[in-house]
């Protein structure tokens, strides 16, 4: 964590979603409270939000489908928007996605139709800022553990975190970053009880 002054510290409930505009510098830890959580992720340039998290320009860049310390979050036109400067846990998924209620349906059921989602979230905190549907991007999964098999299959598994571990992140510009603590209960992403994380922003050194 940054030995910066701390600026804000939140605990976003289980399933909640949460924003914020990270100046260039600042640092924004995200904490796993309780262990075992998935948080989806986006990040938009706070200025001009057409320039958004790109899972293609990043992955290309460092040459590899899992981000961890050094990891460059880069934007449509391949400019960094956040790094990636501590991480606690090794490795965290980019190819997963956000749930929606139409992939809870398609994965698991009818059932499941009425059951809140990550797309939800994401939706309310992108209004808050003029943005909608078009501008909802594929997302970063912290602490979530997706596996690729060596047949391009991609499985959803027990987490690889703890209760308390976090990961650091560096805004290289100004940056909307924005977090659906991911509600899901049918897969072991959240251990099958979605639970706490909690965002500590620092000023920039």
């Amino acid at each position: 964590m940054s030995s910066s002054t701390e600026i804000h510290r939140e605990t976003v409930p289980p399933r909640a979603p949460w924003s914020r505009v990270l100046e260039a510098g600042q640092t924004l830890t995200i904490v796993d409270l309780d262990g075992n959580q998935a948080v989806d992720f986006l990040a938009y340039d706070a200025h001009e939000t057409s320039r958004a998290y790109s899972a293609q320009a990043t992955l290309q860049e460092q040459g590899s489908i899992f981000l961890t310390t050094g990891s460059v979050l880069r934007d449509n036109e391949s400019d960094p928007l956040l790094t990636v400067l501590s991480d606690d846990v090794g490795r965290h998924d980019t190819l997963g996605g956000a749930c929606s209620k139409e992939s809870n349906t398609l994965r698991y059921g009818h059932h499941t139709w009425n059951q809140h989602a990550c797309a939800e979230n994401f939706l309310r905190e992108l209004s808050r800022y003029g943005l909608g549907k078009r501008d909802h991007v594929p997302n970063v999964n912290w602490f979530m553990n997706v596996p690729v098999d060596p047949d391009g299959a991609l499985g959803i598994v027990d987490g690889i975190s703890a209760p308390g571990l976090s990961l650091t992140l560096r805004a290289e510009k100004d940056t909307l970053v924005l977090v659906s603590n991911c509600p899901q209960i049918n897969n072991p992403c959240n251990g099958f009880d979605p639970s706490r994380a909690e965002m500590v922003v620092h000023a920039g050194v």
